[in-house]
């Protein structure tokens, strides 16, 4: 059921001439060509396709967006001509959610496989869209639903500029992991880049010119609420990202480029003149919105109590555990306080105990610890006031015991040394590799040994590689970054990872994969 299916190539057909064939159905007779206007501009518009979120084997989530107040509608079947569908009345889009609207799927009865359509019903004509049309697998209902699983992870899209280049193809990276017909994807942050402003021209290597689709309002960093909104928007412009999200269900967590280039309690925005607004907090609450409002995450009785870190259980062989390394943490330091306190805090104490219960009580063969960013490497913040280095995420560049946040990270470990089968996926840093953590070689050893693995950028510049720190021991056994930094994606550092379980072995392989979906890297882990 992967990426040969032709039942999937016939969808694929179809969903890409869905709008146009229901547009057509509307045509009257020769003449009548004011009056076909009318009656298309009456019908409410989904500009930016569907989505799928935090699909497990009970249910998922559809998302879609309006161009209107106007009631979703949805309907699932296990057919491609939704016969016999069952019907759901979704929420009212209104202004109040930029016309976004989300439903949570039941699928916990029937084949694995459901094919999905959504329309949506102007709220003061009754008036129809045309339907827009979707598939997407549920996860593993029980040990006698064994099968494969497969999915892919990446984050970084839209940043430092480099936008949607249609002469380039778009963001042909979503395409290229289309084509491996993954079981869901993991959106490891930075989902988008509301600090990077999208210009029309921007100078490449050798000369070229990367020449950018640019919407409204994304020629300035987002400071007010649409603004952020339109940068949610400006990624679905993209035809390769709107194709791969109607199949392809999301796993969505943030960091900081929602917001704000490494924001935390200590970013001081004074001397940026690129912003009117000054408080990061209100930035900060702002973005949070439109993240919520945008991604395919399951709401929890409303976006004021939806938590970003969660547990997706995807069937009997796999939890996926989502951090958020955001919304919890201290001011950015130098990081070398000896005991925690307020500063120190990163995931913080809640999310750091469930984390750790989480995985104690997993049944799950695998469990992803999904990161938004890396634990061993130095992401540097520049300096403080007394010109010591300032750090952005765990590490802190001093190879001894445990120090600043690395002590939530030396407690969390020790918590879950006797959980097997931990694997770290990551991106933030714009290049992959692959790290194994061995306690033989740490400063803090009371833990048991992990892999780490990160990739990215999805369609951003590239960088690194970054400096490793020793506390926990990590060794960089394949790393592959662009020679200068900010690399356009014309050089082609552009990579995502992909994770594939076997259904009979349960052994875990993960692949580092490049812009055209090739392997650069490979590793096999058997499951203990």
């Amino acid at each position: 059921m992967h990426a040969n299916d032709p039942h999937r190539r016939r969808f694929l057909v179809r969903s890409g001439n869905a709008l146009g064939l229901a547009a057509a159905s509307w045509a009257l007779p020769a003449g009548a060509a004011p009056a076909i206007l009318t009656a298309e501009s009456a019908r409410p518009r989904l500009d930016y396709g569907i989505q799928f979120g935090d699909v497990g084997a009970r249910q998922a989530t559809v998302w879609a967006r309006s161009d209107r107040a106007s009631r979703m509608l949805v309907e699932v079947a296990d057919n491609e001509g939704f016969r016999r569908a069952r019907s759901l009345r979704g929420p009212l889009a209104s202004a109040a959610s930029d016309y976004t609207a989300r439903l949570d799927l039941p699928l916990s009865h029937g084949p694995a496989q459901r094919f999905v359509r959504v329309a949506f019903e102007d709220a003061h004509s009754g008036i129809r869209s045309a339907w827009t049309e979707g598939r997407l697998r549920s996860a593993p209902q029980g040990r006698a639903d064994a099968r494969p699983i497969r999915f892919v992870w990446g984050g970084d899209v839209a940043g430092q500029g480099w936008g949607i280049n249609r002469e380039f193809g778009g963001m042909r990276i979503f395409e290229a992991m289309r084509m491996r017909d993954p079981d869901f994807f993991l959106n490891s942050g930075d989902t988008v880049y509301a600090d990077g402003p999208i210009q029309a021209e921007v100078a490449a290597e050798d000369g070229r010119v990367w020449r950018n689709l640019v919407a409204e309002g994304v020629h300035k960093v987002a400071e007010t609420l649409d603004e952020y909104r339109g940068r949610y928007r400006y990624n679905l412009h993209d035809e390769n990202l709107r194709r791969f999200a109607a199949q392809v269900p999301q796993l969505w967590q943030w960091d900081d480029h929602e917001v704000v280039n490494n924001w935390s309690a200590s970013k001081d925005l004074g001397g940026d003149a690129r912003y009117t607004v000054k408080d990061v907090a209100v930035l900060a609450r702002r973005a949070r919105q439109a993240f919520l409002e945008y991604s395919p995450l399951r709401m929890d009785c409303g976006s004021e109590r939806t938590r970003i870190d969660r547990v997706v259980h995807y069937g009997p062989q796999l939890d996926v555990f989502m951090l958020d390394m955001r919304s919890y943490r201290g001011p950015n330091t130098a990081n070398l306080q000896p005991g925690p306190d307020a500063d120190t805090a990163f995931l913080g104490r809640r999310q750091l105990r469930e984390l750790a219960q989480g995985l104690r009580q997993s049944r799950a063969t695998w469990k992803i610890v999904a990161a938004d960013m890396p634990l061993g490497l130095l992401v540097p913040d520049g300096v403080d006031a007394q010109g010591r280095a300032r750090w952005e995420a765990v590490a802190n560049g001093d190879n001894g015991l445990p120090r600043g946040r690395e002590l939530e990270f030396a407690e969390l470990l020790r918590a879950i040394r006797e959980v097997r089968n931990v694997v770290w996926l990551t991106a933030d840093v714009h290049y992959c590799a692959a790290h194994y953590y061995d306690p033989g070689r740490a400063a803090f050893q009371d833990f048991s040994p992990f892999w780490e693995f990160v990739a990215g950028p999805l369609n951003a510049g590239s960088f690194g590689p970054n400096g490793l720190d020793g506390t926990f021991g990590p060794q960089v056994v394949f790393q592959r970054a662009a020679p200068k930094a900010n690399a356009s994606p014309f050089a082609g550092y552009q990579f995502f990872g992909e994770v594939n379980i076997d259904a009979d072995s349960l052994a875990l392989t993960v692949d580092l994969r490049g812009l055209d979906g090739a392997s650069v890297f490979s590793k096999r882990l058997q499951a203990q």
